[in-house]
């Protein structure tokens, strides 16, 4: 996927060899495997309509995960999973009616999950959650209109037709960048590649005896756990009332003063289900993050005011802010900063954090880990490239290749469409940019692509604020914001979409898979998903408060980016009173600390916290650090009760909870665009004699 991993993976030479050993017994093992198919006969018709449903699906979670925390946990295995699910039902139904049928391969199976992966990996790398969204008249009337840099002629509201052009044309040009050096990085250098691995290892272990059963379970405990999800979210709606006071979403489960300071169990499945899935450093990193922002940097801000910043703005008002450009000057309630917060009006009286300038909290998450990791993993890749190439064996490659010159020609020509086509859908974007631009997307595509491949971490997304940072600056104040935050989905998709595409090379070598389904497939779930990712957002956009403080649906990166780009086009000078000292702090604390868990041994670096996952709550809040540290306790507990069982359903559990919850979120939204609401409204507050 497109979603900065939130921890990296180690990799060993076991794990090559390991890896190694699989491939020649699926090669060796004729009772497994009876005949590789062609290419073309990977390709089914049933397996792509099987892919159109779970890449809806799955976009319809992702987007719903981009506009609330913005933490996408990978779905790859639920892909597989399913896709084995659907197409066995299927071919096993026509076979008692007595229907010949084409069986079904580890191939047909990875086609399916690499075709559901691209789609969905849309949603993120499309921007609907961040740039894109940046671009909208709410985010620019919620930083403030008349601050300068913030300029009304930077506003593209979202429209269906100019969002479907935009993703068609940039998101096919990453997959032709790099597909000429699929033998160079899969078969030579060996990259491990360890999200593609482990999927391939599933989709193996699926197409065996064992395996197979193995896989008929897991898909029982997943529908179980998607019912339950699903209508655990049903009951949920009738309890939300009107408005985002509501409901099980704001439940003080831990006492009204902390509520106040956004902690509380929202009974999310959604959250609860990531805690399962990601490690359990990461998630206890993000509950670390939440109680030194929430817990103790907030309130000790609020108690600046009047100082740092004048104490008597409204919750919308950015006028008076020492002068302050709007970088850091947007000031909005705490309730708003929450998912469903409660009125101000119901809270007992202590700290408030209502006041506090949206600057200081924003500016963390992304100034802390994101350069330190560029410079690791691109040094990282030039030592791997200069030290071991000549130690990794060139194994012989059993899939047709793609010609060198059909990549080259469909680069070139994908280029000079978009070069011509993106001025006319952002004209502060002037083509000679934009092709400068794809003449140095290949160069961070491979970098991005290879540090992937070593460590499952992509920087997607840090190479899309360099662009946006860059092309702001270059551009100016006349039009600089709008012209960088297009760049920044001109470099994200490019360099998101040639990773993923590496990945699903190793899929495919790794279950014997030609390299032309693979590439076609890809191509396919990228058309796919330049069609879903649109119309399912386009489903929220029309149902929900989309961008709103006061939605759950609040899109916390739309005014980040927007930030951002602002930033890059006006400097660092109008920060607010101590915010850029402090965030130079954060940046060093956070430098030592991955320093810290790169120099260490492993038995101490894994209780060392991730810097990335600690500023995710830093602007978001505290409550889904609950839910998922409540996700992570669960398996936890389960790890010591039975280990193996933990192992072979904790990720049916967590992407069924997941699943569940998003399916809901159709007839939600449903019933949203028809006008009907809940019929009761479960309210908390403090009690008469308190």
């Amino acid at each position: 996927m497109g979603t900065e991993q939130a921890a990296a993976v180690e990799i060993s030479e076991p794990l090559l060899l390991h890896e190694e050993a699989a491939v020649d017994k699926i090669r060796a093992d004729d009772q497994e495997i009876e005949r590789i198919p062609e290419w073309k006969d990977q390709i089914t018709i049933r397996g792509l309509v099987v892919s159109a449903i779970l890449g809806t699906l799955f976009c319809i979670i992702t987007h719903k995960l981009n506009l609330t925390v913005g933490i996408i946990p990978s779905l790859n295995v639920a892909a597989g999973l399913l896709g084995f699910f659907f197409v066995k039902s299927w071919t096993g139904f026509l076979s008692k009616l007595g229907i010949s049928v084409q069986p079904f391969t580890r191939q047909e199976n990875t086609v399916i999950q690499t075709c559901v992966v691209a789609c969905y990996g849309l949603a993120f790398s499309g921007g609907f959650g961040s740039y894109l969204l940046s671009m909208d008249e709410k985010t620019y009337k919620l930083i403030g209109e008349d601050y300068p840099g913030n300029r009304a002629e930077d506003v593209k509201n979202p429209g269906l037709l100019w969002m479907m052009g935009f993703i068609f044309v940039v998101s096919f040009l990453g997959l032709f960048s790099l597909v000429p050096l699929r033998k160079v990085m899969v078969l030579e250098y060996k990259l491990t590649y360890p999200s593609g691995t482990a999927t391939a290892m599933l989709i193996n272990s699926f197409h065996t005896n064992t395996g197979a059963e193995l896989a008929r379970k897991q898909v029982s405990c997943l529908g179980k756990y998607l019912s339950i999800s699903f209508c655990w979210s049903c009951f949920k709606w009738f309890f939300s009332g009107i408005g985002d006071s509501c409901g099980f979403d704001n439940f003080p489960s831990l006492g009204l003063t902390l509520f106040k300071n956004t902690f509380y169990f929202d009974f999310s499945p959604t959250y609860v289900g990531c805690g399962l899935i990601c490690p359990h450093i990461v998630n206890c990193s993000v509950l670390l993050g939440a109680i030194i922002s929430w817990g103790f940097l907030w309130p000790f801000i609020s108690q600046r005011a009047g100082d740092w910043y004048p104490a008597d703005l409204g919750s919308n008002d950015f006028k008076g802010l020492y002068g302050y450009k709007p970088i850091s000057s947007i000031s909005i309630k705490t309730g708003k900063e929450r998912k469903n917060g409660k009125r101000k009006s119901v809270m007992p009286s202590g700290l408030d954090l209502e006041w506090i300038p949206l600057g200081f909290r924003s500016h963390f998450p992304y100034s802390w880990d994101g350069l330190y990791n560029l410079i690791k993993i691109i040094s990282v890749t030039i030592k791997e490239i200069c030290t071991k190439r000549q130690n990794l064996p060139v194994v012989k490659e059993v899939t047709d290749r793609i010609p060198f010159w059909f990549a080259a020609s469909g680069y070139v020509g994908l280029a000079a469409i978009s070069t011509a086509a993106m001025p006319m859908i952002f004209p502060p974007l002037k083509w000679y940019l934009v092709l400068c631009s794809y003449i140095l997307a290949p160069a961070l595509a491979f970098c991005n692509s290879y540090g992937t491949g070593l460590t499952d971490w992509s920087l997607a997304s840090t190479y899309g604020k360099i662009g946006l940072f860059i092309i702001a600056s270059l551009v100016g104040s006349n039009g600089g914001v709008l012209a960088g935050l297009a760049a920044c989905g001109v470099m994200m998709s490019i360099v998101s979409t040639a990773a993923d595409l590496m990945q699903d090379f190793k899929t495919g070598y790794l279950t014997l898979s030609s390299a032309k389904s693979m590439f076609v497939s890809q191509l396919v779930g990228t058309a796919m998903g330049c069609v879903i990712a649109p119309l399912t957002f386009w489903l929220y956009w029309s149902a929900f408060d989309i961008g709103s403080p006061d939605s759950p649906y609040k899109a916390p990166y739309a005014v980040i980016y927007r930030e951002m780009a602002i930033l890059g086009v006006e400097g660092f000078s109008e920060l607010p009173k101590h915010c850029l000292a402090i965030c130079c702090g954060f940046f060093v604390a956070a430098l030592a600390i991955n320093l810290l868990r790169d120099v260490t041994p492993k038995k101490v670096s894994q209780f060392i916290p991730v810097p990335m996952a600690m500023a995710v709550p830093f602007y978001i809040g505290a409550y889904f650090a609950i839910d998922m540290f409540v996700g992570t306790v669960i398996l936890f507990v389960w790890e010591r009760l039975n280990r193996k069982d933990a192992e072979d359903y904790a990720g049916a559990v967590a992407s069924g909870l997941i699943c569940g919850d998003g399916i809901w979120t159709i007839p939600s939204a449903i019933l949203s665009i028809f006008r009907i609401n809940p019929p009761i409204c479960m309210y908390f507050g403090p009690s008469a004699s308190s």
